[in-house]
């Protein structure tokens, strides 16, 4: 009892003097030109290329895309069926074990991991992990532009297809992920010579037609990734070069069009505390409400370390004033890497039981915080040490899949609060 009220009389000092900071912030980044009052939503054009009245050149780099939202519009590719798990195919109940997903179901929260078919098919522990203890996936690659849509004329939704049949059969939610990034493309589209009206179509049509096949199963997507630098201005990426920095915008508004339904996130990493690029991130997603753009909410990654993870103030301002904007806040792909550290093995996974913890607790202590996501079910199924080329253990278990001192963390402070 005395824990439990410790830990919420934290959580609220945390909080006040999160909004504290957030109020002392320098002013905000250049706001966008006021959207046209009474513009008409777009309206489907034909399957024809898409043309497109010019508009004065975007510089590469700028803060904000310009303060236009009614694009035109195109059709998801045509013969392509959308998404229907087999009637026979019966729901499973999670059961009622403790497990995390339970305890997340009285915070209204969403507790997920990312995964691919091929882990859960070929590891039947790691299948019955997930089913137990998450109640939310995410495709790692499976929904990437290089694999559901490998050839101009070709769509593959099989792997796809399987996370969500997965999920519907578990009781589970899906994020989608991801719409529009510059990694992970197919050949085709990364050499591709086209003007700027048939990259617009290219990127229209994927995306009417990646989205409209998942209408009805996706809770969320994850439309825009990646797309600020880490001083707070736009990258210069594959779609601002073609399409400059209205493709954010198009995109939002191509995805609404699909699935009016699911909601719509920008999904980035490193912009989880108070710095320049979380004033971007800031700056950005507000500009898109100012001018009508449809977007839901801000998945923070949280790709950190021992040593590296945000403050807890800095964390909870920086979600506090989103959540002040109406947006929902995922964290999205959490994990937290220990082979920077030379502590000793017991010393590095306290710590990174903390840092889980800490994260989670500032998540609990905003109310739009609604989703927490590792990105990997397992340490064995972790990208980290294939990036890195080192051996790390950055999730909740490990290899064999049995809970670390961080899942224990996860699991006390959700029964605490």
């Amino acid at each position: 009892m005395v824990e439990s009220c410790i830990v919420k009389i934290s959580r609220s000092i945390i909080l006040c003097l999160g909004l504290l900071l957030a109020a002392c912030l320098p002013a905000r980044l250049a706001k966008p030109g006021a959207a046209t009052p009474g513009v008409a939503p777009a309206t489907p054009a034909s399957t024809s290329a898409i043309q497109e009245t010019p508009t004065a050149a975007s510089t590469p780099g700028a803060n904000l895309p310009p303060a236009r939202t009614n694009f035109p519009s195109c059709e998801p590719a045509a013969g392509l069926l959308p998404f229907k798990i087999a009637s026979a195919q019966a729901i499973e109940k999670p059961t009622d074990a403790p497990s995390m997903r339970l305890l997340a179901k009285q915070h209204d929260l969403f507790i997920g991991t990312a995964t691919d078919p091929g882990y859960l098919q070929n590891d039947s522990a790691a299948s019955q992990l997930l089913a137990r203890e998450f109640n939310m996936l995410v495709p790692e690659v499976a929904m990437k532009w290089e694999i559901i849509h490998p050839e101009p004329e070709r769509y593959d939704f099989s792997r796809g297809d399987a996370l969500v049949t997965f999920a519907r059969q578990h009781g589970m939610a899906v994020r989608g992920h991801v719409l529009v990034w510059d990694l992970q493309m197919p050949a085709w589209v990364t050499n591709g010579q086209f003007t700027r009206q048939e990259w617009m179509q290219i990127l229209c049509t994927h995306i009417k037609s990646v989205v409209s096949h998942y209408r009805g199963q996706i809770y969320a997507w994850d439309v825009v990734n990646e797309a600020v630098n880490q001083d707070g201005t736009l990258r210069n990426t594959f779609w601002m070069n073609k399409l400059g920095p209205e493709h954010i915008a198009m995109a939002f508004q191509w995805a609404r069009e699909a699935d009016p339904n699911a909601k719509l996130f920008y999904n980035d990493n490193g912009g989880e505390g108070l710095n320049p690029k979380s004033q971007g991130i800031y700056a950005l997603v507000q500009g898109l409400q100012q001018t009508g753009v449809p977007i839901d909410g801000v998945g923070m990654q949280m790709h950190t370390s021992l040593g590296g993870a945000p403050p807890a103030i800095e964390l909870s301002a920086n979600m506090q004033r989103l959540a002040e904007l109406g947006l929902e806040i995922h964290i999205t792909e959490m994990d937290v890497r220990l082979q920077y550290s030379t502590s000793d093995n017991e010393t590095k996974l306290a710590q990174q039981a903390d840092i889980y913890q800490q994260v989670l607790s500032v998540c609990l202590s905003v109310h739009n915080c609604k989703a927490f996501l590792t990105w990997g079910l397992t340490d064995r199924y972790s990208w980290i040490p294939g990036f890195t080329g080192k051996p790390d253990a950055p999730l909740l278990y490990d290899k064999d899949g049995v809970p670390k001192p961080a899942y224990f963390a996860i699991v006390k402070l959700l029964a605490n609060q």
